[in-house]
């Protein structure tokens, strides 16, 4: 029950990376990678903060702020300087590494002792007493903290994907979403599709932002190191949520990135818990985006050439 539990939090806490991810890649058709560096910003920003005794609130907004920043300059590259997007992702990328080590002042910086967000679902589930470590879930003794981060991120990504659904559903996230379909028809409606572009790239680095928030905070740490390959992991995560319920409408892609969330780091727990190598990893995260990218094209080539067979039969 440890290991699902902890693979249900991750899930639920990368979500919001994989929501952001799937704002810059669906949304706004554009490769944006500043998200390996903006999710161990605000990673190393909430974490700086909680050790000098701000709320983990504060903290974690914070952060978000922070990310939301990273994309700011990585859309303002890409519009104002007519950088290549992809080199406009790598450029700010590559300045976040030193940044953050500059926020954080060390490579790492230890989380421990300090309150998070689920300090107050902690006190909730033991009523004040400091002697209870366990709660029971459907009859597993699991740990506290664990129990109370898991409700605590569930109620954060819940709000959040029902904020990003009716957002994309106003007047400014429609015209948004037209940007990403058909720039020359936003322009010729009036609507300046560059600021669309950078708002997106904005709003997509916040919640990556906010996601490496709350890693920090469950993890007890936060790393210079921990942003390496995410942009490959919130790509999975939308490959495995399409599969699942399609790309049909904004609330059903935002319900797909959060299944496919979850259940890429369930498949990782698993493998992980069968003895997987953790250094290969990233390799086999590499390995199933490329099968997933590749078979279902696959697929569907297979069966229109067999049916096409059968009809000329």
């Amino acid at each position: 029950m440890t290991l699902v539990i902890g693979a249900l939090t991750i899930g639920l806490i990368l979500s919001l990376l994989s929501m952001g991810v799937w704002i810059g890649f669906r949304v706004l058709r554009y490769c944006d990678i500043t998200v390996d560096g903006s999710i161990t910003l605000g990673a190393s920003v909430a974490a700086v903060l909680l050790v000098r005794g701000w709320s983990p609130w504060t903290a974690t907004l914070a952060a978000a702020v922070a990310g939301g920043l990273a994309g700011l300059v990585t859309g303002v590259l890409h519009t104002r300087f007519r950088i290549q997007e992809l080199l406009a992702g790598i450029l700010v990328m590559t300045a976040l590494y030193s940044v953050n080590l500059r926020v954080m002042g060390r490579s790492n910086v230890p989380l421990l002792n300090v309150d998070n967000l689920a300090t107050p679902a902690v006190k909730l589930f033991t009523r004040g007493d400091k002697n209870v470590e366990n709660v029971q879930v459907l009859g597993w003794a699991v740990p506290v903290q664990d129990a109370a981060m898991l409700v605590t991120v569930l109620l954060i990504t819940a709000v959040v994907a029902l904020v990003i659904r009716w957002f994309l559903l106003t007047h400014v996230g429609t015209a948004m979403r037209a940007t990403g379909e058909n720039p020359q028809m936003v322009r010729a409606q009036g609507v300046n599709n560059q600021l669309m572009l950078v708002a997106g790239l904005v709003c997509a680095n916040a919640l990556v932002g906010m996601s490496g928030a709350l890693l920090a905070q469950y993890q007890g740490f936060a790393d210079v190191q921990m942003g390496i390959g995410m942009i490959v992991w919130g790509l999975a995560s939308i490959i495995i949520g399409e599969a699942l319920v399609g790309r049909t409408t904004p609330g059903l892609a935002l319900v797909g990135a959060i299944m496919g969330t979850i259940l890429f780091r369930l498949l990782v727990a698993i493998a992980l818990r069968w003895g997987l190598n953790p250094n290969d990893l990233k390799l086999v995260t590499a390995v199933f985006v490329f099968a997933a990218l590749v078979l279902p094209s696959g697929v569907k080539s297979g069966l229109g050439k067999l049916f096409k067979g059968r009809r000329h039969a």
